[in-house]
């Protein structure tokens, strides 16, 4: 996405991303739909954004990635090791496929996390 411009809703953001990171996008897009049907989908920082009970996660395209954000529990450590980390998010390369298996685990996950938070409340 050109850095100058903000979409408006996440359609636009995954028509305007580079050609290379269309496919994952939508398919990170498809894992958040069908775990978390209930999620609002939004844009904020700038790109895709799902809101459930919080923050729940969002994505966004770079040149030779795509990035995931949001929390990532502890028994997933092992998985994520084989991709780069950060705080919060976890980078996935253009030229690879995209763990769609990996990406429902932490969405779902971090799904059962703010429920958890939602229920303290």
């Amino acid at each position: 996405m050109n850095s100058s411009a903000i979409a408006k809703d996440v359609d636009e953001y995954i028509a305007c991303a580079p050609e290379a990171a269309r496919e994952k996008l939508s398919q990170i897009r498809t894992v958040f739909r069908k775990v978390a049907p209930q999620a609002e989908e939004v844009i904020s920082y700038h790109m895709p954004y799902y809101k459930y009970h919080g923050m729940l996660g969002g994505f966004a395209a770079y040149k030779n990635h795509v990035t995931l954000f949001g929390a990532f529990p502890a028994e997933l450590k092992g998985e994520l090791s084989a991709h780069k980390t950060g705080r919060g998010s976890v980078q996935f390369p253009l030229d690879e496929p995209l763990p769609v298996g990996l990406v429902t685990k932490i969405v779902r996950a971090h799904t059962k996390m703010n429920e958890a938070e939602a229920r303290v409340k």
